[in-house]
């Protein structure tokens, strides 16, 4: 199944409380479980403005889906072709 990285601009996100994320997170979830097992979420990474988000789902429609129903955005989705770390150097 293919993995997609998500760029999500919101501005001021790196200043989210934990109360905000945990809502968000509430959010995602409930949409991705009225969506059904197809796409899932790995995990996300907060910076400054933007959320980073890795998904696994069958195409970008799904993805984009997700986003308009958890009234998300979604202004990069970029699918992973490759995984490399510092083992991939030895």
């Amino acid at each position: 199944m293919p993995k997609y990285i998500i760029e999500r601009e919101i501005p001021g996100a790196g200043n989210l409380t934990s109360e905000q994320l945990h809502g968000i997170s509430q959010t995602s979830c409930g949409v991705l479980s009225k969506m059904g097992p197809q796409i899932q979420w790995v995990e996300s990474f907060v910076t400054g403005d933007k959320i980073y988000c890795v998904y696994i789902a069958p195409n970008e429609q799904m993805i984009l889906d997700h986003a308009q129903q958890g009234g998300f955005p979604a202004n990069s989705i970029s699918k992973i072709t490759a995984i490399i770390n510092p083992v991939t150097a030895e």
